[in-house]
Formats: C-alpha cells, structure tokens, sequence
C-alpha cells in the first residue's frame, strides 16, 4: 500500500515516528529517506522547502532553526499532535564555523555551542519524558570523527562533539532502566561535501563513505538488531582512525 503523505494518517499511525533535524539535504536527509521506508518521518530545517520534501517521505515537516528552542518546540509537538508518540530521534546538527583557534569570538563560541551541543540537550528535554513514559525509545546522535581526534582546522566542532560524546554517555545511561538506548555515529569523510585526494590518501578505503551508508547504519542503530547497543560514540570513517 503507497504511503501519500500526510492525508494518510491510518498507515501512519502503525509505524513508528522518528524525529531528524537538519533534514533538508546531504546527511539529514539520507538518513529521513532511508527511514521513510519502515518509519514516519518529523523533519526539522531551515529551508522552507523542508514541509513539501517530508510530505513526499510520508511524514511532515517543521521549518525552523536548530539554535530557536521554539522550533524544537513545534517540532516535537507537531509529532505528538499529529501521530500521538515519538519513537526515536536523529539529532543531526550539521557543521559549526571553522576558524583559527584564536580568531574564533565569542559569539562564535556561543553559536557553535547552541548548534552542536545545546540543541541536543534541549531536544532530549522535550522527547525523554514520553520515552519514559513508554517505556522504550532510541536516540542516535551524529558527531563526528574530531570529538575522538580533535582537528586544529575545526575547534569548534572538536570541542562541542567531545562533549557530545559525554552527553551521549550519561543520556544512555539516565535512559537505559527506561528501556531507552542511546548512541552517536562519528562519521569521518562523507560524499555530502567534496573530498579531495590528499584527503582520501589518509583513508584506509581510499574513498569517502557514502551518506546513504550512513543512513543504513544509523537505521540499523534505531533497529531491534541493535538492542544490546546503548552508550557507544561509534566511528564511520574508513579506518581512518589509527588509534585504538
């Protein structure tokens, strides 16, 4: 049976709900894709385009910013309104300003911190509640490779995503006699951006990863296959990691 959107509430509300921000292209928006096959989809952006792109998934969308605790609001109760729970959530935040570390202002501190880190805490507050109250749920953050190997030409990123990291850790652990696991994926290169050779020549499998290998592995993580998984920062980067 086709899934027409929005107007198909009675298929909807047999599946699963799954929150993803940043969903409006590269990453965010593989991974709603993927999901969209087995699950119904609540996206966030910025784009206006954000609303249509979800109604073609099956779900529906929300327009607004990350860093605005109002969207994240209307985000989550646009869910609960519309399809009455939420399952699992994809926080995916996309990337903060690069800079020199001593360039880097306040203000860009502070923005970074709302992107990467804040936006996870805040959404965590509005969606635990009803997982606890449901007695289950699944959260997969997506990091990156610098909170493991922080990265002099993204401190932003290294900084805020090693916290994430922390976050995922005690999140997964507040969550767990719930029933609720958490987990985040630290992808190394991925073919969302252009990746050039010299990059590609410090990656064992001589390419970049996929975004639509990601967004498999982060289903999988959503999944009941992974129901023994909680509490883990998980690379994807093509060995690029060298540490153990």
């Amino acid at each position: 049976m086709e899934n027409n959107g929005l107007g198909n509430n009675t298929m909807n509300a047999e599946r699963p709900v799954v929150l993803i921000t940043a969903a409006s292209q590269g990453i965010g928006r593989a991974i709603a894709t993927h999901l969209s096959r087995q699950w119904t989809v609540v996206l966030l952006a910025r784009s206006p385009e954000i609303v249509d792109a979800a109604e073609l998934l099956g779900g529906c969308g929300v327009q607004g910013s990350l860093t605005d605790p109002a969207a994240l609001e209307r985000l989550v109760q646009t869910a609960l309104q519309r399809y009455g729970r939420i399952d699992a959530l994809v926080n995916n935040t996309g990337h903060p300003a690069k800079g020199d570390i001593l360039s880097l202002t306040d203000t860009d501190w502070q923005e970074g911190f709302d992107l990467v880190l804040n936006s996870v805490i805040r959404l965590s507050r509005l969606v635990l509640p009803g997982m606890i109250e449901r007695k289950g749920g699944a959260i997969v953050n997506i990091s990156s490779y610098a909170a493991r190997q922080p990265d002099l030409e993204r401190p932003l990123s290294s900084v805020f995503r090693a916290a994430l990291s922390a976050w995922t850790k005690l999140q997964a652990e507040y969550g767990a006699p719930h029933g609720i696991r958490v987990n985040s994926v630290l992808p190394g290169f991925v073919d969302s951006f252009p990746v050039g050779p010299a990059v590609l020549g410090t990656i064992p499998l001589g390419r970049a990863g996929r975004v639509e290998e990601l967004a498999n592995y982060v289903g999988f993580l959503l999944s009941e296959d992974a129901s023994y998984i909680t509490g883990q920062n998980l690379l994807f980067d093509g060995g690029m990691m060298r540490g153990l």
